[in-house]
């Protein structure tokens, strides 16, 4: 385990909806800086437990914290804040297609309370340079490839310079050589000091970048004991 603030752990946790048991022991610890992925069959539990951290659902036993937040206790008032600590990254982009690229994250930022239109200019500029979009603020996602697209996607996950980024299938909607541009930026991000957690089906991009894995299967989330090199 590299060394580190931690910022999520779980301990024998639980997620049920109902009497439905989705996961009943997990197991994850992250630190600051650390790519991780997560891996299991659809159905495994996966997107549940990244709903868990992002504040959509509670952990229905055992103990968990993310980016200082505690998972069993969250109060409803409490999970924008935690959200903002949280940058969140989708397969399909989850961009808005009326609006441009600065109009989308424009968007955001108003929403969690950033004031002042040449700071909100100031903090659309860092982040699309960050992830090499520059000159595309008024942009339609349609006039965007892919992988254009998914840098705007991350680029919003960055905005308001979260601890922690999840990552639901990032790649999968991209070809091979966008992917490829599209995890050498998310590597790059982690190497900058902010927690990636990565659910993905691609062991290709695994064997490329390896990591730390968790998997979830027999309702359990646990790190697995080999690592690809």
């Amino acid at each position: 385990m590299e060394q580190g603030e931690l910022i999520i752990s779980i301990e024998k946790g639980q997620i049920h909806y109902g009497d439905h048991k989705v996961l009943d022991s997990i197991d994850i610890e992250l630190r600051k800086g650390e790519f991780v992925y997560l891996i299991g069959k659809t159905g495994s539990g996966k997107s549940s437990l990244l709903n868990v951290i992002y504040g959509e659902t509670k952990l229905s036993g055992g103990h968990g914290t993310a980016v200082g937040f505690d998972l069993m206790t969250l109060k409803p008032k409490s999970v924008p804040m935690l959200r903002r600590k949280i940058g969140n990254v989708f397969q399909d982009f989850k961009l808005l297609y009326d609006r441009t690229v600065y109009e989308n994250l424009r968007f955001v930022l108003e929403a969690t309370d950033w004031k002042g239109k040449n700071k909100i200019n100031d903090q659309i500029e860092k982040v699309l340079k960050m992830v090499g979009i520059v000159g595309k603020n008024n942009n339609y996602p349609h006039q965007l490839s892919g992988g254009e697209q998914q840098r705007v996607s991350i680029a919003r996950a960055l905005l308001n310079e979260p601890d922690l980024i999840i990552a639901d299938e990032p790649t999968g909607s991209l070809d091979p050589e966008t992917a490829r541009e599209v995890m050498d930026l998310l590597m790059s991000i982690s190497q900058q000091g902010v927690t990636i957690f990565m659910a993905t089906h691609h062991y290709k991009t695994i064997e490329t970048y390896p990591g730390r894995i968790y998997q979830c299967v027999n309702r359990k989330a646990q790190e697995m004991a080999i690592k690809y090199s």
